[in-house]
């Protein structure tokens, strides 16, 4: 399992279900971060713990000295969630990514479900993409701060 975490401000989705559905927006969050997820064939709502547990504990808003000490419930911030096989692209053959290294839709949409449903239970404020949707993120990373959390590093 892959999160890309960013420090985001004014955050949002703009979500088009099919070519002839008309777009909505999900969030914004003001502040908090955008999550990108991506899921493996072999993660589990276990591994999904783990990795929720490690994002909503870093430390990585700045306190009064500057200093990247400060995690999002202390700063009472949002989530943007939103899934993403392309973590998964596999690029070592060719111009033409592979994405046979991420989850199948059916597994990775229960999975990115469920993580969506625990976040909610820690994070007053969840936005969310669509899942298998066309989708527009729009935020402002701020810092930039950008920090990839892969389940291969972060579990074990």
């Amino acid at each position: 399992m892959r999160f890309v975490v960013q420090i985001a401000e004014h955050a949002s989705c703009e979500i088009k279900e099919n070519e002839t559905a008309t777009p909505y927006t999900t969030g914004p969050i003001e502040k908090g971060y955008m999550v990108l997820i991506g899921i493996a064939p072999e993660d589990t709502k276990e591994i999904a713990d783990k990795m929720i547990r490690k994002m909503l504990g870093l430390r990585i808003f700045s306190d009064e000295e500057g200093k990247t000490n400060l995690s999002l419930d202390q700063v009472q911030g949002g989530l943007l969630l939103v899934s993403q096989f392309t973590l998964y692209a596999d690029c070592r053959k060719g111009n033409r990514p592979s994405f046979v290294k991420a989850a199948g839709p059916d597994q990775a949409e229960a999975l990115y479900n469920y993580i969506v449903e625990e976040c909610k239970k820690k994070v007053p404020q969840v936005a969310t993409g669509a899942f298998g949707a066309d989708m527009r993120v729009s935020f402002t990373n701020v810092g930039p701060f950008t920090i990839l959390l892969d389940s291969n590093e972060i579990v074990k």
